[in-house]
């Protein structure tokens, strides 16, 4: 793990130049994500991904909370991130975060590909498969 940065209740790494994690604290705490922070969410991620594509792994076990049209559209359209999001894989350990994130997939950004896991290490082979494709190694 390295480069790890903390933005309230958000923390993010990349790991091995493999990933970049995004994780939030499991303070049982309600989360808002708004557009202000959305906006230093997606710097965090450019600075970790250092101008390569990479998979995204998105750690919600724990999470309770929502986001704002606004910050979803803005960090699922972001012409910046659209570049350097190889695809995402969720981590969930509830229905509601699941139906959350397939509504978010299907209303904001259909394109990027992702799977929804509930262990972390099938979520990190998922990224590994899909960063060998975009290099074009199997």
């Amino acid at each position: 793990m390295s480069n790890i940065i903390t933005i309230g209740h958000a923390k993010f790494w990349k790991e091995y130049n493999k990933s970049v994690f995004f994780q939030f604290s499991d303070d049982d705490a309600f989360h808002n994500l708004d557009l202000n922070t959305a906006k230093k969410y997606i710097d965090v991620m450019v600075k970790l991904c250092d101008g390569k594509p990479m998979p995204f792994i998105i750690d919600l076990r724990g999470f309770r909370g929502t986001f704002s049209t606004e910050a979803a559209s803005f960090i699922a359209k972001s012409p910046i991130l659209e570049k350097l999001r190889i695809s995402q894989a969720f981590i969930v350990n509830s229905i509601g975060t699941k139906l959350l994130i397939a509504s978010y997939k299907r209303l904001y950004d259909p394109i990027t590909p992702y799977h929804v896991f509930s262990d972390l290490g099938l979520a990190e082979q998922y990224c590994l498969e899909t960063k060998n494709e975009f290099h074009g190694s199997c």
